[in-house]
């Protein structure tokens, strides 16, 4: 199959826009130590609402509409958090056994490292869905484009809330960000040269990217905020996680919207 240059040149342009969108988060260079302190729990807790939102909201309903069988995502889903769960536990051990919940100048915290895992197998699954897109047609393929471009945003500056938590300075954060959106770039150039296989890769890969979501958000992120109780913490975290979710709702509409344009 011969794929024109304009579907190519298209999907490259997409995915670069995508990973440029995760240098919104480079907001935290310029803040005081003192603002980014208060900052972070509160993107912390958006972390939260983004990462379920996008579980519950966009991957596992995207891989039952492409699968059929309800029960089948269901247990891929539970298989990528058991897979998740197994990587934590391997990350741990591979610093002596260290389960510190907090980090400290030399040692970043696992859930940290697993944002960055969960982060770039999302990021392949957008390169797939840009890539498969702009094969189909190419305003399908902005369309595409522009709505992952949307939900990406408040992801990027969850994610970098998550990081800056686990113990990243505010540089590493931004940059290592940065670095895991890239794989939208091989997504795209693994569904290019393999279009079939990378269309039907995506009813386990969707799945399997919403459980590793799951699993930090609950497992390593939702901890967090409970390390601090206070009525103003409660307000403040709580509209934040309610505002993760709501974005990744008005998504679906936004996405309605461009479909029904």
């Amino acid at each position: 199959m011969t794929i024109a240059l304009t579907t190519v040149v298209g999907t490259i342009a997409g995915c670069l826009a995508v990973s440029l969108c995760s240098l919104s988060s480079a907001i935290a260079l310029w803040l005081k130590p003192e603002t980014l302190k208060w900052l972070v729990p509160n993107l912390v807790a958006l972390a939260v609402g983004v990462l379920l939102g996008d579980a519950f909201i966009h991957l596992i309903p995207d891989a039952i509409q492409r699968h059929g069988a309800v029960s089948d995502v269901c247990l891929t889903v539970l298989i990528g958090l058991f897979g998740f769960f197994v990587l934590e536990k391997g990350v741990h051990w591979r610093h002596d056994h260290n389960v510190d919940t907090r980090p400290t100048a030399d040692h970043i915290l696992p859930l940290a490292k697993m944002n960055l895992i969960g982060d770039a197998m999302h990021n392949f699954v957008d390169g797939i869905l840009i890539a498969g897109s702009f094969l189909a047609d190419p305003v399908l393929g902005l369309t595409t484009t522009l709505a992952i471009i949307a939900h990406e945003i408040p992801q990027e500056l969850g994610d970098v809330g998550a990081l800056l938590r686990g113990g990243f300075t505010s540089r590493q954060a931004v940059l290592y960000n940065f670095y895991c959106s890239l794989t939208v770039l091989p997504g795209a150039i693994f569904t290019l040269l393999l279009s079939q296989v990378a269309e039907s890769s995506l009813i386990v890969l969707l799945p399997i990217a919403a459980g590793g979501f799951i699993y930090i958000a609950a497992s390593d992120l939702i901890p967090v905020l409970h390390e601090r109780s206070s009525l103003a913490h409660l307000g403040s975290q709580s509209a934040a996680f309610a505002s993760g979710i709501g974005f990744m709702q008005c998504i679906v509409f936004f996405e309605q919207a461009l479909l029904a344009a």
